[in-house]
């Protein structure tokens, strides 16, 4: 056993002491500078770009008087539960006299200055359907804006106010932005103006709508965000807040902007012409699942699978087929389905292009003449004509009864061949086969009739997975029969 005198013990528990005490005095402070990291601080970037930062108002023309269904929801909301009605709300609806059309508040949005002579960017839902347009500056300056012009498909506006000298912002590069970087919001949540938010990023290329990855946020928007900028730390506009998920209408951790490259590349042509124009080569495409991807020997699911061709596109004129998967565009990979839009979108029409496709199990290039999107035209439905009697064979072993595809229809689908579903039960009924359907392959083999598809069933080892392409209206697709159990 040791022991210790009282010196000795008194000696140590000097030594203990200041041990103990200098290690009290650093903690606190490595604790302060690992904060002092960890957190940021935004007072500079707010002063700085916090006068780039505009509040938008819209007004509507309504008749004198007039109070609109969401206006009398409201004051019944108010008369319910005894709360006094706001100065602004129209009481209720006054008889029309013949007064003149008044303005009325629509609502309330955020912008930036893009340029020091007065061109501002928001969003496209801001301003759609507003008679005028109101731009209130930070130093309380207000101007009414010309709509320059707006795109509804990527959500971006830009509006003009007669000024100059105005403190435009600055653009960021998207491409440094990283998941979990510091970001920052500047609008009007609510007709707040210059209301302040921050927060990081929580994902970017996050698929939500045809054209735009959006960038998803924890930042705090709410309802009169929409149009503000997203801010890196540097100070550098990388996105243009748009959207969130709520299930009450308010903040609920997830926001989206619009990436500015994407918005800025919109901005450029709304500027040129008012207008943007984008390129398409008329596909319906669709996700390739894993099971769909191995069972064509595509190996992993990647690529935009065309399940309908438009007859007379760019597509269709290069030879592009319903049930082919496109893997790239332009020499770029096609990750998944939502990128061919995109980059197809981004092209300029009558650009002359390489489509790569894989089909039954090799890759081929097609050259494609870009066309402009136009309005979508409504489906055409195929007149059902006079078929020849069912064909029993092999194909009942697979629940399929299948008959000659006659000219008439084929010439209506424009097919080259094919067979069609009369009945369809058991593994074909599974997969989703059902009657009516035309058959254009299967087991990675294009089928002209009934003789080719029953003698391509004769040999395929029906204890595995068959996959089969077919027509349903005009949608072309993927079925996968699985032996029974």
């Amino acid at each position: 056993m040791l022991t210790l005198n009282w010196k000795q013990g008194r000696s140590c528990l000097v030594a203990a002491a200041l041990v103990l005490g200098a290690s009290m005095t650093l903690m606190p402070a490595q604790v302060v500078m690992a904060q002092a990291r960890g957190l940021p601080d935004f007072t500079d970037l707010v002063e700085a770009v916090g006068p780039s930062v505009v509040n938008i108002r819209t007004l509507e023309k309504v008749k004198a008087g007039a109070a609109s269904s969401a206006d009398e929801q409201m004051l019944e909301f108010f008369r319910r539960f005894g709360i006094p009605v706001p100065p602004n709300m129209p009481r209720a609806p006054k008889p029309d006299r013949g007064q003149p059309d008044e303005d009325q508040p629509r609502g309330v949005g955020s912008g930036f200055i893009l340029t020091a002579d007065g061109l501002v960017m928001t969003n496209a839902h801001v301003v759609e359907g507003a008679d005028e347009v109101l731009v209130t500056l930070t130093d309380k300056r207000e101007f009414k804006a010309r709509i320059i012009g707006a795109d509804k498909r990527t959500d971006v506006a830009v509006v003009k106010i007669e000024a100059t000298g105005l403190p435009a912002v600055k653009i960021g590069d998207i491409t440094r932005l990283k998941v979990g970087e510091w970001v920052m919001a500047i609008g009007s949540p609510f007709g707040l103006e210059n209301t302040v938010t921050a927060g990081i990023v929580s994902a970017k290329q996050r698929d939500t709508g045809d054209y735009l990855p959006f960038i998803q946020t924890d930042v705090a928007i709410n309802p009169g965000n929409s149009g503000g900028p997203l801010l890196n730390m540097r100070g550098e506009v990388v996105g243009i807040n748009s959207q969130i998920y709520s299930r009450s209408g308010g903040f609920q951790g997830i926001s989206f902007a619009i990436p500015i490259d994407e918005a800025t590349r919109v901005a450029d042509q709304l500027r040129a012409s008012g207008r943007v124009t984008r390129g398409r080569i008329g596909v319906q495409i669709d996700q390739v699942s894993k099971d769909v991807a191995e069972s064509i020997g595509l190996g992993k699911p990647q690529g935009a699978l065309v399940r309908g061709v438009e007859a007379g596109s760019p597509a269709e004129k290069a030879g592009i087929e319903a049930g082919d998967v496109i893997t790239k565009f332009e020499g770029k990979a096609i990750d998944k389905a939502t990128d061919l839009p995109r980059m197809v979108g981004n092209v300029k029409p009558g650009t002359k292009t390489t489509v790569t496709v894989f089909r039954r199990g090799a890759t081929r290039d097609f050259n494609v003449t870009i066309a402009e999107v136009e309005a979508e035209k409504p489906v055409r439905k195929a007149q059902a004509p006079e078929t020849k009697p069912p064909v029993a064979g092999p194909a009942q072993a697979i629940g399929l009864v299948v008959s000659e595809l006659p000219d008439a229809l084929k010439k209506e689908l424009k097919l080259k061949g094919g067979v069609k579903v009369d009945a369809s039960e058991g593994s074909a009924a599974r997969a989703g086969l059902r009657e009516g359907d035309v058959i254009l392959a299967i087991a990675n083999t294009e089928v002209a009739g009934v003789k080719e598809f029953e003698a391509v069933l004769a040999r395929i080892d029906k204890t595995k997975v068959v996959n089969v392409l077919f027509r349903r209206a005009d949608v072309a697709q993927f079925a996968l029969i699985r032996p029974p159990r």
